[in-house]
């Protein structure tokens, strides 16, 4: 913990005033409760909201799809991992072929790889 930050307790009175407050209506959101009542925790009031039960009053993301969109998803997430293994791959043999290319270099008596590399840009 960083010092001069302050561990706040919360009283079980407190904690299920705000839940009510959330579930009457009085607080619209898990973040006006945080406002209101200066509760810095991001998680702070999730955590009340599981613990006395009310898990409906949590924000919930909900995803329609058509029928076609999930079987894509899978394709493009199959298309992806195969991209990044031909990435490594090429990656790979670049280095190898870098490593190749230092040793002929050496075993030929070219003593400044980066001008024999350009006069060979050139000659392309």
């Amino acid at each position: 913990m960083a010092s001069g930050a302050r561990t706040v307790r919360y009283s079980e009175a407190f904690k299920l005033q705000v839940v009510s407050e959330l579930e009457s209506g009085k607080l619209s959101s898990i973040s006006e409760a945080n406002r209101t009542y200066g509760i810095a925790g991001t998680m702070t009031v999730r955590r009340w909201l599981w613990k006395y039960g009310k898990n409906h009053l949590l924000p919930r993301i909900i995803r329609v799809e058509k029928p076609n969109e999930r079987d894509r998803l899978k394709e493009l997430k199959k298309e992806n991992d195969r991209l990044k293994r031909t990435l490594a791959d090429t990656h790979m043999k670049a280095v190898l072929y870098e490593a190749w290319f230092e040793v002929a270099c050496e075993e030929f008596g070219v003593a400044d790889i980066e001008r024999f590399k350009k006069k060979l840009e050139k000659r392309r």
